[in-house]
């Protein structure tokens, strides 16, 4: 016969089997349960860290453009560039959380106030031909520019007025692109007052920059909060049934693949022969955008991330995941997977100049990696249903 405390022990024993089996439904009936759950987790894991080095790096954005305002120069004003160009190289690979039912892109989720695009620049500032356009030059319509004020503006009254984000600090920082053989050319001057400025309103152009920083810090911190450790939504995310989490995972990264970046990002770029159409037309920085977003889908895929002080968060990969039941196609996603990202490095710079010197259908380098995209979006669903789960890539209405 049990003593009281024994029984203790052995129900304090049994609680985590309980509790696991109140989460994962499917863990007495799914032979690759466990296994699931081990990708789920780095997924997880990976999330968090993608997160967090682009708020560490958005930090850093922000510092560097308060530093150039407080004493504008042409040094300031380069490495206020840099820290854009470098806080994107993380931003980029986050993408491939997208389209997952996670908290990015969800009706709350703030992806339109970091990542909206294309920008309609008239909306912000000055023009070529139209030097008085835009929130910065118009004080009597908005006399306050802060952070809170733009973010309120943001795509008011068509999805072209981007007022915040990303692309609003790019063509802040570089103006607009009117040359085939650079990136735009803003002086720094636009930011000096006092006499010597160039443009007029260098001050409230400052104030827009400076909450434009401030506001991208916010919301890369709010994704960091809800996906750490505790967080509502990872924790939300994990108490998921493996099945449920692992098809959000994978129509995430397809419809990157197949749609978004294969087809809105590139092909209507290539199709249209029109840099508006290009993902940072200001910076020149499109080819990184495709590259970024690309190693953030086979991030995923391979279950591995490289962080920005080259940390690496490794774990069970969907590859693994497969090859337990189908290693023929485990081994054409991850050779895919491989050939993508040399496919996308191929790509040429300035992406505004490659696009014109191919043709939509043709094999130039471009049209290769987007049927390499595509390609890899259908072998993400052929393992989807190998796994039991059906998956849609096509992007949501």
């Amino acid at each position: 016969m049990f003593n009281p405390f024994t029984i203790r022990l052995m129900l304090l024993a049994t609680l985590p089997i309980m509790f696991l089996a109140g989460c994962k439904k499917d863990n007495d009936t799914d032979p690759l349960a466990d296994k699931k759950a081990r990708y789920i987790s780095n997924y997880a894991d990976i999330v968090l860290a993608g997160y967090e080095d682009s708020y560490t790096t958005a930090v850093a954005l922000k510092t560097a453009i308060d530093s150039f305002v407080a004493a504008p120069s042409q040094t300031l004003f380069d490495d206020a560039k840099q820290a854009w160009l470098d806080a994107r190289e993380p931003y980029g690979q986050t993408e491939a959380f997208r389209f997952a039912g996670g908290p990015i892109d969800d009706e709350d989720g703030p992806e339109g106030a970091l990542n909206a695009w294309p920008l309609d620049e008239n909306y912000v500032d000055y023009v070529n031909g139209a030097p008085t356009s835009g929130i910065i030059n118009d004080p009597t319509s908005h006399p306050n520019i802060t952070a809170a004020y733009l973010e309120t503006l943001n795509e008011v009254g068509g999805e072209t007025n981007i007022s915040i984000g990303y692309h609003a600090i790019e063509f802040l920082l570089w103006g607009q692109d009117m040359s085939s053989s650079s990136a735009g050319m803003r002086p720094y001057t636009d930011y000096v007052t006092g006499g010597g400025g160039t443009a007029a309103n260098q001050d409230r152009r400052a104030r827009y920059l400076q909450a434009c920083a401030e506001l991208l810090v916010q919301h890369l911190e709010e994704m960091v909060n809800t996906w750490e450790a505790g967080g509502a939504y990872r924790t939300s995310f994990l108490a998921l049934e493996n099945d449920v989490a692992l098809a959000n995972i994978l129509t995430g990264i397809g419809t990157l693949s197949s749609s978004e970046l294969s087809g809105e990002r590139m092909f209507t770029a290539l199709d249209n022969q029109n840099q508006e159409d290009e993902h940072s037309c200001f910076s020149d920085n499109t080819d990184r955008d495709i590259v970024t977003n690309a190693q953030g889908i086979y991030n995923v895929i391979q279950g591995t991330y490289t962080r920005t002080n080259s940390a690496v968060v490794s774990g069970y990969s969907l590859i693994d995941l497969v090859n337990e039941t189908n290693t023929t196609l485990g081994s054409e996603l991850d050779v895919l997977s491989e050939s993508v990202i040399t496919k996308v490095n191929a790509i040429g710079n300035p992406f505004d100049q490659a696009i014109i010197a191919e043709t939509a259908g043709g094999n130039g380098p471009i049209m290769q990696a987007i049927r390499e995209l595509q390609d890899q979006g259908d072998k993400i669903t052929e393992a989807a249903t190998e796994l039991g789960l059906t998956v849609s890539t096509e992007l949501p209405e």
